[in-house]
């Protein structure tokens, strides 16, 4: 399978989805894999905007599980993530597709994405996250990030904190990959504005080798999206100086088709709740900043849960920055942490009102009695957060948005 390479702590998702978009919207037959998901486990395999369906899951499941079988009771056992990948890699074999569109799991260097020999690699802002697998630093996260480039194989990545740059311009100078920057080596910038028809968006101008993109609207809300758009505007050139046929306009017409569930996503108008997956400090700030660009409100009321194996403290130190009052919860996964854990550290790290709530139901109730039509509520923390609050709102409950 020809494929591109997607590393990085934030964006890999988003990323991968708008380059995956603009291929598509230029004939191409594209596989996408991605994780985690939010709803529904065939989230993450889609081919041209088609998720996996339960039988292709458990048909191909059936196929692997011969070569499982084999590896009952050895220490290196396929990881459940390992098992996925092989499954995606053979669903987009079936489907024969023209490129599949690959997010790493977790780091980079020992990911079972990393098998791969891409077309292409694109790595996203870098930041702290998994410290307990991939180190507490960014020298070491970037050295795990870097470890999916290949020798000669092109690399594109955006402006990063100059411990991980120089990481990245040491590993692509070893491998004599091509390292192209998005706002040094390519003229890319962008501005925040509202317009009566689009309401209030990010557009881009991105310069590059074979295309001018200029004035062009982010499909996604947010500083940090119109950055991973910029990366992927990059990737798609790198692919067309490849020899991939890339039709601007026909890119731009799947751009503007991007949609992601649990990104920024409005579950109810009233009161106004909106869920994100942001799930470390970076994206925290991020969402914070990206709420204030694009939803006015008179109180910002954050419903937050989140794992332990998680930068926990510092998303609790930048939701002091954002947040009007928190109500700690925790989802269903078992490595959430305890709410009143959580308001035990935030009421060590500021003096800001807070609340718990041992679930989400009951965090929404607490939420929904105490504010007006003019505030919002944020569901975040963690996908597997957001997930529930998703199923909370799914159509049955949709006539009265009442969970």
């Amino acid at each position: 399978i020809k494929c591109v390479h997607i590393a990085g702590t934030k964006g890999k998702g988003s990323t991968a989805t708008m380059l995956s978009k603009m291929m598509e919207a230029n004939g191409y037959k594209v596989g996408l894999y991605t994780s985690p998901h939010v709803t529904s486990l065939h989230e993450r395999i889609v081919v041209n905007s088609r998720m996996i369906t339960r039988k292709e899951f458990l048909d191909l499941l059936n196929r692997v599980h011969p070569v499982l079988k084999k590896t009952d009771g050895q220490d290196d056992r396929p990881t459940f993530f390992e098992i996925l990948t092989a499954i995606a890699f053979l669903h987009f074999c079936d489907h024969q597709v023209d490129i599949a569109i690959i997010e790493t799991g977790l780091g980079g260097r020992l990911d079972s994405t990393n098998v791969i020999t891409p077309e292409v690699v694109g790595i996203t802002s870098i930041s702290i996250d998994h410290q307990n697998l991939l180190g507490n630093t960014l020298d070491s996260i970037a050295e795990e990030k870097a470890g999916v480039m290949k020798k000669g194989i092109p690399v594109v990545t955006v402006e990063q904190d100059p411990a991980a740059m120089k990481i990245l311009k040491k590993h692509a100078a070893s491998l004599k990959a091509p390292l192209v920057v998005t706002g040094k080596d390519l003229d890319f910038s962008y501005r925040f504005e509202s317009s009566r028809e689009h309401g209030p968006h990010t557009r881009i101008c991105l310069t590059t080798p074979t295309s001018r993109f200029e004035h062009l609207r982010v499909p996604l809300p947010g500083e940090h999206q119109a950055i991973n758009c910029g990366l992927a505007l990059a990737m798609l050139d790198r692919l067309k100086a490849q020899g991939y046929k890339i039709d601007d306009e026909k890119a731009v017409t799947g751009l503007n088709a991007v949609s992601m569930i649990g990104r920024m996503e409005m579950l109810c108008p009233d009161p106004r709740i909106l869920v994100d997956g942001a799930h470390n400090a970076a994206s925290i700030r991020a969402l914070i900043q990206a709420i204030g660009q694009h939803i006015p409100y008179d109180s910002l009321i954050f419903i937050f849960g989140c794992n332990a194996d998680k930068d926990v403290r510092g998303m609790l130190n930048e939701l002091q920055y954002g947040a009007d009052k928190v109500i700690f919860t925790r989802s269903n996964s078992p490595k959430a942490v305890f709410p009143t854990d959580l308001a035990e550290m935030y009421t060590d790290i500021c003096s800001k009102m807070c609340q718990t709530a041992m679930t989400l139901r009951e965090a929404l109730r607490i939420a929904r009695s105490a504010v007006t039509r003019e505030d919002l509520i944020c569901v975040t923390g963690s996908f597997y957060l957001v997930g529930q609050a998703r199923d909370l709102f799914a159509p049955a409950n949709a006539a009265n948005n009442t969970p």
